[in-house]
């Protein structure tokens, strides 16, 4: 029984400390997926509290998991761990019926499962959780109550300072698919022996005021009437990691190409709205701006989802000097976690990504990639790769 004890103590301990931690080093993508299930759920009216409850969740699964590990305040920590996973089981089994939001987000962006697949994974956690709550008057404690909440405050504040930053900055580890370091291209690339999607054709027909399915192989007779055809999907198939990167114009061209494949450096400037663009370092962003395209060897551009209405009066009040683009509201969510962020790209590779908290001097950029030997003729984007990594 001890050993089956410590077996439960150490994957549900495990599990809640890496699911803690991943959503701490990013909360504003945990904000992000509770906005969703709101917007799911018709409550964007408590969207407000999006950030306050990623940190928070992080923080609680954090310490849960360190509790259970290091044995601190036993009975406490499995009635909170009990009522925890109770929740979201049932939770997570509403969301795989309806399917609201396809990515539950309970490990972010380090691993990205199914509604289903949280379900059944909750399910397997439950099992060790009841073990330990059945048990839990038998876990030896050798620590005094003083030293256990001492335990139990050094996860609390880690967590939250680890959120803030992070949030304040950029994440510290980047589980994203747009990671500094990264070729754009080759993410977007599908194998030729990958898994294609497959679907289902299934065709409703009625008679006598009734409504029936029938698939391809099954169909009725003549006295059925065709009513619609749906396109059930079986199997996803494989999707790259970046299937959703386009940069277009405001008449609707397709210039993805042509940034990815520039030789000279090409900075994002990423603002997903511009209704709620921080205009805080603005002054900073239109300087670099400036320099960039005056040295004859950057681009700077803005990638936005907003409307052309929108783009013109942001223009009018920042007298910014780039040029505006459309790219998906999502996609520049996951690009960077920031309103605006920075990214810069050079033959399709992610250089550098900053926050708007953080905009590079102009010396920052000439010294570290402007006149940087490693960047200089980069024609081969093997060699390029080769001298990034």
């Amino acid at each position: 029984m001890k050993t089956l004890n410590n077996i439960s103590r150490f994957i549900v301990g495990i599990v809640f400390i890496f699911s803690g931690f991943v959503k701490a080093v990013d909360p504003l993508g945990s904000a992000y997926k509770f906005t969703d299930y709101f917007d799911a759920f018709g409550m964007e009216f408590i969207s407000f509290l999006a950030l306050p409850l990623a940190i928070l969740l992080s923080t609680i699964e954090f310490v849960i998991g360190f509790s259970i590990l290091f044995s601190t305040r036993k009975k406490l920590t499995s009635y909170t761990l009990l009522v925890f996973m109770s929740f979201f089981t049932i939770l997570t089994f509403v969301l795989a019926i309806f399917n609201p939001v396809t990515d539950c987000g309970c490990f972010g962006d380090a691993l990205i499962m199914t509604n289903w697949q949280t379900f059944y994974k909750n399910l397997f956690l439950m099992v060790f959780v009841i073990i330990l709550f059945i048990n839990r008057e038998k876990f030896e404690v050798v620590w005094t109550v003083k030293k256990q909440w001492i335990l139990i405050a050094i996860p609390v504040i880690f967590s939250v300072l680890l959120s803030v930053y992070c949030y304040m900055n950029l994440p510290v580890i980047d589980f994203r698919p747009y990671s500094v370091g990264t070729y754009i291209p080759e993410k977007m690339i599908t194998p030729p022996d990958a898994p294609k999607a497959e679907y289902e054709t299934i065709l409703v027909y009625q008679k006598n005021g009734r409504e029936k399915e029938f698939a391809l192989s099954n169909l009725p007779d003549s006295s059925w009437e065709w009513v619609s055809t749906e396109n059930k999907l079986i199997s996803e198939g494989y999707v790259p990691p970046i299937h959703d990167f386009t940069i277009s114009t405001s008449a609707g061209n397709d210039i993805t190409e042509i940034i990815l494949n520039d030789n000279k450096f090409t900075f994002l400037l990423v603002a997903y709205d511009l209704k709620k663009t921080s205009l805080k370092n603005i002054s900073e962003i239109n300087q670099l701006a400036s320099f960039a395209m005056e040295s004859g060897k950057c681009n700077f551009i803005c990638l936005t989802s907003s409307v052309e209405s929108e783009i013109n009066e942001f223009k009018d009040k920042t007298q910014a000097p780039y040029m505006f683009f459309n790219t998906d509201e999502i996609t520049l969510k996951t690009i960077v976690r920031s309103n605006p962020g920075l990214v810069l790209l050079k033959k399709g590779m992610i250089l550098g990504k900053w926050h708007h908290n953080n905009i590079p001097t102009t010396v920052t950029i000439t010294e570290e990639y402007i006149e940087n030997p490693t960047y200089q003729n980069n024609n081969n984007t093997e060699e390029a790769l080769a001298s990034i990594n």
